[in-house]
């Protein structure tokens, strides 16, 4: 059995290898295609995409074995490291997989004419499979600013994305409630950009909203990495009030703590939302009143497939009436999938957790919405209904593992309640 597993190891070290190596030749060459013309120039393209190689490896081999030194004694330095390791990576990657489907286009098309007897029509199949390379060094490029910009002004570019949502059920006193929902603020990550995290405070601010919730993970592991961010998430206005639930990330979970300590930096962190003007809502309710007419707020504990289950829906459903307009305050959206449509009768659900993976495409006039965080996720972002039921998955205020955003800019919801 060990030496199985011994073989599996070096197998699979072999084999990764053989991939980074194939990927890197084939990134190499379709570089030096384009670039690599006469024999100085030649040279210099050799010389400078492998001395830029060796670093960028050399930065994956450092974060590999000094991980647990960086994230605790220079968690920026991390960062760093990661977002010019991906930057550097991602359009290599584009350019390799282009050209490695040139070659094999190629390669196809020659044995084809080989056997041709006229051999026509060779030049233009050729030229094809240059347009491929050109298309893959384009693309490259196109990579490569992305995720520069991603990595310094992408992480920073908040965006606010609007719903109007109608119901019968929402008494008319409510009809124009204006909510603003923020999660995932990952401030761990952020070090201390004052300046650039407050103008999406201001933002916020700029709504006018009567309510602000926010869906959770305020750090990355420990409550200390909130204390810096008091004054500030303390100055985010709502005329009526703020509340907050945990995230997976707000437990302690991600580190070597023992339980007395993760227990200690919930506790911690419980006080800091509360500092910050935040109620939190842990496995209970609280009834909103408008007028003499009252909806239900609900929120949860992390509940969520493949992640920490501290979520008690019954617990928090106590006291609730399910004839009148509910909010439920819930992490992960598999909580919503699983626990909350079609099993109640809680009107809106309000999650994030997904980030929308920090990167995608949406483009709402065409239609376009697509991210990598599909495949992990059937409801990832955005707002969706089935039958009388909402879910709404906000994409992020801040960012984790990789420093940046490309195409999935960090988000506040602004949601306006209409009586149908």
């Amino acid at each position: 059995m060990e030496q199985v597993s011994a073989f599996r190891v070096i197998f699979s070290l072999v084999l990764v290898l053989f991939v980074i190596g194939l990927l890197e030749y084939y990134a190499f060459k379709g570089v030096y295609v384009t670039l690599g013309n006469g024999r100085t120039s030649a040279r210099n393209v050799k010389w400078i995409y492998w001395s830029i190689t060796g670093i960028q490896w050399g930065m994956l081999v450092l974060m590999m074995f000094q991980f647990r030194t960086l994230r605790e004694d220079n968690p920026q330095l991390l960062m760093g490291l990661f977002a010019a390791f991906i930057v550097i990576a991602a359009p290599k990657l584009v350019m390799s997989i282009f050209h490695l489907v040139d070659d094999v286009r190629l390669l196809i098309t020659k044995g084809y004419f080989k056997f041709k007897p006229s051999g026509e029509g060779a030049g233009e199949v050729i030229s094809r499979a240059t347009f491929i390379t050109r298309t893959g060094q384009f693309l490259g490029l196109a990579a490569f600013g992305g995720f520069l910009y991603g990595v310094t002004k992408g992480r920073f570019n908040y965006r606010v994305i609007a719903h109007e949502l109608k119901s019968a059920v929402l008494p008319k006193s409510f009809d124009g409630l204006k909510i603003v929902q923020i999660s995932d603020a990952h401030l761990g990550s952020f070090a201390e950009q004052f300046d650039d995290v407050k103008k999406g405070i201001d933002m916020i601010n700029s709504l006018d909203a009567d309510y602000v919730f926010f869906t959770g993970d305020m750090v990355n592991n420990l409550a200390e990495e909130a204390e810096p961010w008091i004054p500030y998430f303390k100055e985010i206005k709502a005329k009526k009030g703020k509340y907050s639930i945990f995230g997976n990330h707000d437990y302690g979970d991600y580190g070597p703590l023992t339980d007395e300590q993760k227990k200690a930096t919930q506790d911690r962190l419980v006080a800091i939302q509360e500092e910050m003007g935040f109620e939190m809502l842990m496995n209970r309710s609280v009834q909103l009143e408008r007028n003499g007419e009252v909806i239900d707020l609900i929120g949860v504990e992390n509940w969520g497939n493949h992640f920490r289950k501290s979520g008690d829906l019954a617990k928090a459903l106590e006291g609730t009436d399910e004839n009148r307009f509910q909010i439920l305050l819930s992490h992960d959206p598999t909580h919503w999938e699983q626990q909350v449509h079609e099993k109640t009768k809680i009107d809106l659900t309000l999650s994030g957790h997904t980030h929308g993976m920090q990167m995608g495409v949406e483009v709402p006039a065409l239609g376009i919405k697509w991210s990598p965080a599909a495949f992990q996720y059937k409801r990832w972002g955005g707002m969706y209904k089935e039958a009388e039921q909402y879910l709404h998955v906000n994409r992020g205020f801040g960012f984790l593992g990789f420093p940046g955003r490309v195409g999935m800019w960090p988000e506040i919801t602004l949601i306006e309640l209409k009586n149908a």
